[in-house]
């Protein structure tokens, strides 16, 4: 199997003879949807709605994330174009598409302050409480901060062992709990109630929305290497089978069983210390990605707005220091609030690229040509307002609404509001 290497061509179209077998590119595809977050995700839906509409959001959720996933995985395998560069043909300019990098590079300081909680209070717990959690999160988001900014090698070894750690953990906690030896059979688990603050049906859409839609923009990222659409479906079939309804799945009954959504306790109940083990490497591996990759869509930001380039190191250090302040202040508190955030402000951006590329084809015509090439189009918009603005109306709309799904209602809304925008104002 050939080993992908998304950093290659970050500037340029990835030819023909680069692209690479589906199963390349579905392993790290799957990767985004396969970890202890995912997870995290499923206990919450468990914990906190019947066990039918926790899988009818799912569904939903995961139909709305795989339309929106396969349409812009098509256009990055069709252009050979990273999401950001795909962007800034899609609506929102060269500008726009650095304010999208921005935006991307937020969500991940977040979810590395929910993971540090995560990591603090597995060590708060293994210390018997001795630690307390604000001292374990300021000790654990310093030390992988450290790691990341000075290129330790240690957090390689990390990654090599936490996935089929954490795969043959959730694989021993879902036999064990799941098969009676708790005292309760599947079927007696299924009729559970949930014990959690409830959430409706459209919530639990926007949060499993929220769950994957910033592996829903960066899919051109990989699909760029794929060789053709049937292996986009593929690959976007995979994830959501896997991360969705396998882990998301069963996390929903392992929570029902044990009466809790915090994940440290599940682990420390059902497996002990070889479970805390696991949630410390999982959030290590985790981690590592979030602070690396939000440290260099900020340098890219400053960059392409200012001109001035930051250096790697002192960026990831204030970029950690942020994500541990996160922590300690209690983001894991506002998990879903979190979740429901990302799960209205993304959509409208997907859904106004879908809109541009698909149906408007407002650069159609340089990018075919300049594919034709090779090459990048030689025009390139500075700003696409229409996009910013529709992009801004979904979202407000989308949060502030009290009928429909969020998620649904941001991307819709946006939507037509941007091609209302470029029907009236087609330079705008």
């Amino acid at each position: 199997m050939v080993i992908l290497k998304i950093e290659h061509c970050p500037l340029k179209r990835v030819p023909q003879t680069q692209r690479v077998s589906l199963l390349s590119v579905a392993i790290v595809h799957m990767g985004m949807l396969t970890a202890l977050d995912q997870f995290m995700l499923g206990a919450v839906l468990g914990d906190s709605m019947a066990l039918i509409d926790a899988f009818i959001a799912i569904f939903i959720g995961s139909l709305l994330f795989g339309i929106v996933t396969f349409g812009l995985g098509f256009a990055g395998m069709r252009e050979g174009l990273s999401g950001s560069l795909l962007a800034r043909w899609c609506g929102f300019g060269r500008i726009g598409s650095v304010l999208i990098g921005l935006m991307v590079a937020i969500s991940l300081l977040g979810w590395f302050g929910i993971q540090n909680a995560i990591f603090a209070h597995s060590l708060n717990f293994a210390s018997g409480d001795r630690l307390g959690f604000g001292w374990a999160a300021a000790f654990s988001g310093t030390l992988l901060t450290i790691l990341v900014a000075f290129g330790f090698k240690a957090l390689r070894f990390t990654a090599r062992i936490a996935v089929p750690l954490f795969i043959l953990l959730i694989a021993y906690i879902s036999t064990t709990v799941l098969s009676g030896n708790t005292g309760q059979q599947l079927h007696e688990i299924i009729k559970l109630p949930h014990y959690g603050d409830t959430l409706t049906i459209s919530a639990g859409i926007t949060i499993v929305v929220g769950g994957a839609i910033v592996a829903s923009l960066m899919t051109p990222d990989l699909t760029r290497y794929t060789k053709s659409g049937k292996h986009v479906l593929g690959i976007t079939l995979l994830t959501i089978i896997v991360g969705e309804f396998v882990i998301n799945g069963l996390a929903i009954l392992i929570a029902k069983a044990l009466n809790t959504s915090d994940v440290v306790t599940i682990m420390s109940q059902a497996a002990g210390g070889a479970g805390l083990l696991a949630v410390v490497f999982s959030t290590l591996r985790v981690n590592d990605l979030n602070l690396y990759s939000s440290s260099l869509g900020i340098i890219n930001a400053v960059e392409g707005i200012t001109g001035k380039k930051l250096r790697y190191p002192p960026t990831t250090a204030v970029i950690g220091i942020f994500g541990t302040l996160l922590s300690i202040l209690g983001i894991l508190e506002r998990f879903v609030d979190f979740l429901t955030v990302l799960g209205v402000v993304f959509p409208p951006i997907i859904g106004i690229m879908l809109v541009d590329y698909y149906i408007l084809r407002s650069h159609r015509k340089v990018l075919d040509e300049s594919r034709e090439q090779g090459i990048l189009p030689y025009e390139t918009p500075t700003i696409g307002w229409a996009a910013i603005i529709a992009s801004v109306i979904g979202s407000v709309i989308g949060l502030e609404a009290e009928w429909g799904v969020p998620a649904i209602n941001s991307l819709l809304l946006a939507s037509l509001t941007y091609g209302l925008f470029k029907s009236v104002c087609k330079h705008v």
